[in-house]
């Protein structure tokens, strides 16, 4: 077995804190500007299905 000594370990460490880090970051910007693309074309939708429903009860 091979032995890297106390460096190796922190070496090690600092590269998979720096990855974890990273992948929280991105998703946390993926959940930050993805979000909009859905919701805004969603409010979209729910406002033609409301004027849809308005406009046919006037109608009767």
């Amino acid at each position: 077995m091979e032995s890297h000594s106390v460096l190796g370990t922190l070496w090690a460490a600092l590269g998979m804190t720096a990855y974890y880090m990273a992948l929280v970051w991105i998703n946390t910007l993926l959940g930050l500007f993805l979000t909009p693309l859905f919701l805004i074309p969603l409010t979209w939708l729910q406002d033609r299905v409301a004027a849809g429903r308005n406009r046919g009860a006037v109608a009767r």
